[in-house]
């Protein structure tokens, strides 16, 4: 993913609700959202290059999202970073112990941010400082930088997040196109044609942009409901699946 909004509320009727897009080149070959055969109760998207996921859902109630961090001096790991939510999804650790046992393997990777939990714990890596959040209650967000990083494209979607109550202004959120002023964009190092493009939460362009937009509802009984929208060059809908558990 390369933006994740999400309202965390333990105790309420909807302690997790999440809102996220993924970003990427639109001919890495790619799965929409499905139950994996092999793994029965995880349900992602999958990368088909690495194998990895962005984004899923496993059993009891398991939740796991990554984004990369943009620095285009890091070097690169040597590991996929989809293979961490993967790891999550299927392991009994608690997440303050997943992330713990994380932490002596993370320069293998190139920099992520990774967000696990469920409906009673939720917590945040952040492979380039090494430290483990629980999160507090609130609305978070993070893109391609640190947790709550204040880019204008996460700044709008954690806002708009607050508004949304449905599925239908959650969608609008994830499809805001809206390019901020050039002196509000952040300077990651690519450029300032490629920092415009991509600083809007819906990205869309002839090569790159946003492939899926995913919603998911964490319910305080158990129950989840995940839609994730796909979409192909230029930003056109390509498909959509739910599922609900």
């Amino acid at each position: 993913m390369c933006l994740i909004a999400l309202a965390w509320r333990p105790g309420h009727d909807l302690p997790l609700l999440v809102a996220a897009n993924r970003d990427e080149f639109y001919a890495r070959p790619t799965a929409a959202m499905a139950e994996w055969p092999q793994m029965p109760g995880l349900i992602a998207g999958r990368d088909l290059q690495a194998g990895g996921t962005w984004l899923g859902i496993g059993p009891g109630g398991r939740f796991a999202a990554l984004t990369n961090i943009r620095d285009p001096q890091a070097e690169q790991g040597s590991r996929s970073r989809g293979e961490l939510p993967l790891r999550f999804l299927q392991t009994p650790l608690e997440p303050e112990a997943f992330l713990e046992e994380l932490r002596g393997e993370a320069d293998e990777y190139s920099g992520f941010n990774l967000l696990i939990g469920d409906c009673q714990a939720l917590w945040h890596f952040n492979s380039q400082s090494g430290e483990a959040t629980a999160l507090t209650p609130g609305i978070h967000g993070v893109s391609n930088a640190g947790l709550n990083t204040p880019w204008p494209k996460l700044e709008r979607a954690k806002a708009a997040l607050a508004d949304a109550p449905d599925e239908r202004a959650l969608f609008a959120l994830l499809a805001d196109t809206t390019k901020p002023e050039d002196a509000a964009l952040p300077d990651t190092g690519v450029g300032m044609e490629l920092e415009r493009l991509l600083g809007s939460v819906f990205i869309a362009s002839p090569t790159y942009g946003t492939r899926a937009s995913t919603l998911l509802f964490g319910y305080g009984d158990g129950r989840r409901r995940i839609i994730e929208r796909s979409f192909g060059a230029e930003g056109v809908p390509i498909g959509e699946a739910r599922f609900e558990i």
